[in-house]
């Protein structure tokens, strides 16, 4: 049985990463020419705001039904995104790539909320969990633990990735009209600290990693506050979806 108080710290950890989210996507300022709206943070926003109904049942919101047909877009967005990086990067996009680790994440918020639905346990989220009850559990418990190892294994490769100062903690500009279709599938930008490139450039495609969770915003007047700069750098939606992955796997396995 899973303590109550355990859950509880789970859930708002989970809203201040909705929270965080959200702020990033508004002082992103999406609704600006030339700004990239971050997909990957309107994701971590609505599977934040889903794992704390689901840690907590007072905090739930949508209906199962709703957050299955939210996922599965999410996971086919994501899946498709994985192919582009694929297609810029190689194989190496499944590992160190920026999308890959979301379509996981995609992926298991979609198979919980279906394994819900199959366990016959109940309508209201992870409602089973809450109270320390511990009671919840899934359909099929081998694909849970399977998708628990997998976000594991992705989130110590970002804490190592953050530990060697792979991600930058400033913001970076990019002028979305200059860079490569191949090097920016959909809607990102470079994981390091500079992400403009030239149109012209045929030196090919980067060498560098799949574009990372830091999508491009048009600085203001030359440049941005450093409080705006540090919200909007790749290391902490990389500290989200590092929390986000644990969270998840523990989430997984308590459930089996």
């Amino acid at each position: 049985m899973t303590p109550a108080w355990i859950l509880d710290i789970l859930a708002a950890i989970m809203l201040m990463i909705a929270a965080v989210s959200a702020a990033r996507l508004v002082a992103g300022r999406p609704w600006e020419h030339g700004s990239v709206v971050l997909d990957t943070d309107v994701a971590h926003l609505l599977m934040a705001i889903a794992m704390a109904g689901m840690f907590t049942a007072s905090l739930a919101t949508l209906s199962n039904a709703a957050w299955d047909v939210i996922f599965a877009l999410m996971t086919v967005w994501f899946a498709v995104r994985v192919v582009l990086d694929a297609q810029a990067s190689g194989v190496r996009a499944l590992a160190g790539g920026h999308c890959a680790p979301h379509l996981v994440h995609s992926a298991a918020m979609l198979y919980m909320f279906l394994a819900i639905n199959a366990s016959g346990t109940g309508m209201s989220g992870m409602s089973g969990m809450s109270g320390g009850s511990g009671s919840m559990t899934l359909a099929h418990p081998t694909i849970a633990f399977i998708f628990a190892l997998i976000l594991a294994g992705y989130s110590i490769w970002d804490l190592n990735s953050l530990s060697v100062g792979r991600y930058s903690l400033g913001t970076s500009r990019v002028a979305v009209a200059g860079v490569g279709a191949a090097q920016v599938p959909a809607m990102a930008v470079a994981e390091y600290g500079s992400a403009t490139q030239p149109a012209s450039s045929s030196a090919g495609p980067d060498p560098r990693p799949a574009a990372d969770d830091h999508a491009g915003h048009r600085a203001a007047g030359g440049g941005a506050g450093g409080a705006r700069a540090y919200l909007l750098s790749p290391a902490v939606t990389v500290g989200c979806r590092i929390t986000m992955g644990v969270a998840m796997a523990f989430m997984l396995i308590i459930a089996i």
